[in-house]
């Protein structure tokens, strides 16, 4: 049925543990994406793609009790959700379930957008789809640059371990006109720099780019993973910051762009049962779309989508301590496997089919 897309809801706060009103089982956001782009009431020139790694139903509830308001992405007109599971019915893990988001095939744990098990031809992804149509791309990260979740859109391999085979591919094929993440792990400035890449490595020197005379730039933020925001971020960049640099350079495009936002440590807290800094990434993460949305204002050419690639650590969030507290008590790990997840979108009109 016809559906009108906007941003504007009541700004209420869900109360935790509350689902989002509608339920759906299967890898539904790349389906869900192509339904938008199929039937859009208008044509939709850029699509910013969210992905909060590790991010359950569990961490956005506890973000929400400790912010003490809905977080933006759940205040979209249009909600679901999807389940994680890789080729075979396994848990998943990042590789697969990006392979899955990027790609729209389910495939083995640790691979990186091939048909495996199959016949290990290369799945063609989102970034390459979009960028065939003639459109600029990006990739934002908190991890590192060659971690799962961003070469699952911008490269192929056997292995998620194959960092130098992900660099490269990034580098020399797929070629987004902006990296920023985390540095090293196969992906260095010599290298970039050589490829046609102006390289940045601290927040000031990101906040100097010029996105009118800058066609390609990669940011090599420290070496790995970027800091908790919780711990400080020194002179390296925010999301946020990187975000809306990636916006500045790949918006003055005339035929559009892709963009992928990934918040990438609340994975990573969330597998060492750390509570306030999954809290505090997952903020991060929201502080990122809401720039976002505050970017496409009242554009209805641009498709904004929210999701996650798995769930980490089993979070369950059973009482609302008040606006600012966190408490944590440790419990027996959630059946993973049956975790469902929020996709939230806005900003395109579109028919939901």
């Amino acid at each position: 049925m016809p559906c009108n897309v906007s941003r504007r809801q009541n700004d209420l706060p869900r109360p935790c543990g509350q689902p989002n009103r509608y339920s759906c089982s299967g890898v539904f956001a790349f389906a869900f994406l192509w339904a938008s782009l199929s039937y859009a009431a208008v044509p939709i020139k850029n699509v910013i793609f969210c992905i909060g790694d590790g991010m359950g139903t569990g961490q956005v509830a506890a973000a929400r009790c400790y912010a003490g308001t809905n977080l933006v992405f759940e205040r979209f007109p249009h909600q679901s959700r999807i389940s994680t599971l890789a080729a075979g019915g396994y848990v998943t893990d990042s590789a697969a379930a990006a392979t899955a988001i990027a790609t729209g095939q389910k495939v083995n744990c640790d691979v990186i957008s091939l048909a495996v098990p199959g016949d290990a031809t290369e799945l063609e992804t989102l970034l390459e789809y979009f960028k065939g149509l003639g459109k600029h791309t990006g990739l934002v990260t908190t991890a590192y640059l060659t971690d799962a979740t961003p070469a699952a859109f911008g490269a192929h391999a056997y292995s998620r371990s194959f960092h130098s085979l992900i660099a490269s591919n990034c580098l020399q094929h797929t070629r987004p006109e902006v990296l920023l993440g985390g540095g090293s792990d196969g992906l260095d400035a010599a290298a970039a720099e050589a490829a046609g890449y102006a390289v940045v490595t601290d927040a000031a020197s990101l906040e100097t780019v010029d996105a009118a005379r800058t066609l390609r730039v990669c940011g090599l933020f420290g070496s790995g993973l970027l800091p908790y925001e919780y711990d400080g971020l020194g002179g390296l960049p925010s999301l946020s910051d990187m975000t809306v640099k990636a916006l500045e350079i790949l918006a003055r495009h005339p035929e559009g762009f892709f963009l992928m936002v990934e918040g990438g440590l609340i994975d990573m807290a969330c597998h060492s049962s750390d509570l306030p800094r999954c809290i505090g990434e997952t903020l991060a993460f929201n502080a990122a779309v809401q720039k976002i949305v505050e970017w496409a204002g009242d554009r209805d050419d641009t498709l904004i989508l929210v999701t996650a690639d798995h769930e980490t650590g089993g979070l369950a969030v059973t009482a609302d301590n008040g606006q600012g507290r966190c408490r944590m008590s440790r419990g027996r790990l959630a059946e993973v496997t049956r975790r469902l997840l929020s996709l939230c979108m806005a900003g395109a009109q579109m028919r939901i089919v």
